[in-house]
């Protein structure tokens, strides 16, 4: 399982998901360009003293994510959209695998159409019509993330 946050613009939400991926063990890749400098200091404090921690991979653009070395025929692009445009299932019914990359896209757009079209797994974290458009970035990265570890089983030292 990996995060993968598509052109990040609020440095404190990917501090605290990079925490999350700290504690996870979840490899966290940040597809530029980002809303911040990888020194801003609200960065660095969202994720505290656990950036050493965390396995963080930075990249260019889209395309240079999408040729990095080490990627498998396993490996799928999980889109995470609010975007009701898109035919999309809730987190909750959709089948995870440990090769799954959960793509999140920048908090003020989320993924663009042209970026979702990479993959045909979309999904959405459900919410009660009317009020509210979408979830904070990291709250949304922590609710799915734990979501997809639990269908693959907490591993048993974490207990």
């Amino acid at each position: 399982m990996q995060i993968v946050l598509f052109e990040p613009e609020i440095p404190p939400n990917t501090g605290n998901i990079a925490r999350l991926c700290a504690a996870t063990g979840t490899v966290l890749h940040l597809v530029e360009p980002l809303g911040f400098r990888l020194e801003d200091r609200y960065l660095k404090r969202a994720g505290l003293d656990y950036w050493p921690n965390v396995t963080m991979r930075v990249w260019k653009n889209w395309g240079a994510f999408l040729e990095r070395d080490g990627r498998t025929d396993a490996d799928r692009l999980v889109m995470v959209s609010s975007k009701r445009r898109v035919q999309s299932r809730p987190f909750h019914l959709f089948s995870f695998t440990a090769a799954d990359l959960l793509v999140f896209g920048p908090e003020t757009r989320g993924l663009p159409d042209n970026i979702l079209t990479y993959s045909p797994y979309h999904i959405r974290v459900p919410m009660l019509p009317g009020g509210v458009r979408s979830l904070n970035l990291s709250t949304c990265a922590g609710i799915v993330l734990y979501m997809a570890l639990c269908t693959l089983g907490i591993p048993s030292e974490w207990m």
